[in-house]
């Protein structure tokens, strides 16, 4: 479609060619559909940082966009058993976290200039979906008219039936826009119960008439019965055991909306490694989904290829031939703790980043140009401790876990800086000054620290060409996608992987360093 093509072509450098999953997903996506077999399955799965996203939303973009001719006029209007809705999408695409919805809606928003569809983010963290009713009728128009920009909206009760061709969402959220906010309110309130009764036994007190508190569900403000195409991307989380029962609560619910029910039941988990002992596993059955179904990941461990192979046989697999392998533009080196602060070798190893970019800036003969350096821990604790170590020692720095606040603000600004910028997507030697104190780490963040919540999907600009692991990776499924955040789309990175080189317990660094070795493209 020529639309879509005069917007990839402003998106990317002229001498830009499809990476081997593009490629892929080219020749397989785009080709005429069987006319017998409606609905199509794939898995794409390619190393961190490959273009899945551009892989998955050109042939989904296309096809709503030519599919656009032959719906009604209106959407659904609240016919027979079907409620009128302020929300109705035709396509979902479905994120572990609120700051790679964002992203995701922001990237397909700059896809859509010249064949006008409507994309909507709705993954507000800690935001409720319905705001007070002081908010006037004009600034309630501006906002729907935001919808074909991609940007962030708050949906409300009773207000006229706007179309939204792409929804970009986490599970819960998406469930809660379907069923309406407040609709698990028993099942929470029942696991608040026992973790009181858990509490009151540690401390000896009890108080059994305590009431049991009701909370009010609103009415649903998004239809499920227009959607054709679910796209699940990051699926090694989302159909990992904290996410699954949301994820697949949310296809059933898809697919009876549109008329064909599926079997779900919530309480059969679906990627346990082992069954129970002495208990016989029951047989789960095929799943057919009445819509498009696409899954991307840039691992496929175990647990997901099971899943696959037993709930969708006939699901076609495209992989790139990098998958499970580190980009040949991220080298690796192994830092050794010196055996006291562990705080202070982080620091003097950052510190030595920036020397050895203002050498070879001096060598160049331009301005220094600072890296960005992205810090993974394993606990939230160890975020806070080293961010305040560092900023006690003049580096500015942005910690970020799941309880953040600046989290709470509906927005990626609290990423900004470490996100790829659209002037990105095209390097350059040439870009303008930077404005004053950015290169200077006292005054602006060039450190970014954080738990696996941001190893996940999210582009990084390239100016992020550092990756410190300082808690050994819990396993190599978890190095790649932290380690992936740099070294993206053919641009050079380096990961520093912390850990204890001689003496007692230095066993275990040898161990992973010779996994990370086997990883190496």
């Amino acid at each position: 479609m020529e639309g879509l093509l005069a917007s990839l072509r402003e998106y990317l450098p002229s001498a830009a060619r499809p990476t081997p999953i593009q490629a892929l997903s080219l020749k397989h996506l785009f080709e005429q559909r069987d006319i017998s077999k409606p609905w199509r399955q794939f898995l794409l799965a390619s190393e961190t940082g490959s273009g899945k996203s551009i892989a998955y939303l050109l042939p989904m973009l296309q096809d709503l966009k030519q599919s656009e001719a032959h719906l009604s006029s209106s959407v659904s209007q609240g016919t027979g058993s079907q409620p009128q809705r302020a929300i109705n999408p035709r396509a979902l695409v479905l994120a572990p976290t609120h700051e790679l919805s964002r992203q995701l809606s922001s990237f397909a928003k700059s896809l859509l200039h010249n064949i006008k569809l409507r994309v909507l983010c709705a993954s507000r963290a800690n935001i409720p979906s319905i705001r007070k009713r002081s908010s006037t009728a004009s600034k309630m128009s501006e906002e729907f008219a935001e919808m074909g920009s991609g940007t962030e909206l708050d949906m409300r009760r009773g207000v006229k039936a706007h179309p939204v061709d792409v929804l970009v969402s986490t599970p819960a959220k998406a469930l809660e826009m379907a069923r309406g906010k407040g609709w698990d309110w028993e099942e929470r309130e029942r696991k608040r119960r026992l973790d009181d009764e858990k509490n009151a036994m540690k401390e000896e007190v009890t108080d059994p008439q305590q009431p049991l508190r009701k909370f009010w569900v609103d009415e649903p403000e998004m239809s499920l019965a227009n959607i054709e195409w679910v796209v699940v991307d990051e699926a090694d989380v989302l159909f990992d055991p904290d996410f699954q029962e949301s994820t697949r609560m949310l296809l059933a619910d898809i697919s009876a909306a549109r008329g064909y029910p599926v079997n779900f039941s919530p309480e059969m988990p679906l990627l346990t490694s082992t069954a129970p002992k002495n208990e016989p596993a029951p047989k789960p059955a095929a799943v057919d989904y009445p819509f498009n179904f696409l899954l991307t990941s840039a691992t496929i461990p175990s647990s997901l290829s099971s899943y696959i192979e037993t709930h969708h046989p006939l699901l076609t697999r495209l992989a790139s031939p990098n998958l499970h392998r580190l980009p040949s533009t991220l080298k690796t080196e192994h830092a050794n703790w010196t055996g006291g602060n562990r705080n202070a070798d982080i620091e003097r190893r950052i510190r030595r980043v920036w020397a050895e970019d203002a050498l070879a800036s001096a060598k160049a003969g331009r301005a220094a140009e600072l890296s960005k350096i992205l810090v993974f821990c394993n606990r939230r604790s160890k975020v806070e401790d080293l961010s305040s170590y560092l900023e006690e020692k003049k580096i500015k720095n942005v910690a970020l876990s799941s309880t953040a606040g600046d989290r709470k603000r509906g927005s990626n600004h609290h990423l900004d800086g470490f996100l790829r910028k659209k002037s990105e997507s095209t390097p350059s030697l040439e870009a303008g000054p930077a404005p004053s104190g950015s290169h200077n780490p006292k005054e602006t963040a060039h450190v970014m620290i954080t738990t696996s919540l941001l190893s996940r999907g999210l582009d990084f600009s390239p100016s992020i060409r550092h990756v410190f692991i300082v808690d050994e990776p819990r396993n190599m499924i978890d190095f790649l996608h932290r380690a992936g955040r740099s070294g993206r789309a053919g641009e050079q990175g380096k990961v520093v992987v912390f850990g204890k080189q001689k003496g007692r317990g230095s066993g275990r660094t040898v161990d992973v360093k010779k996994r990370v070795g086997a990883l190496v493209a």
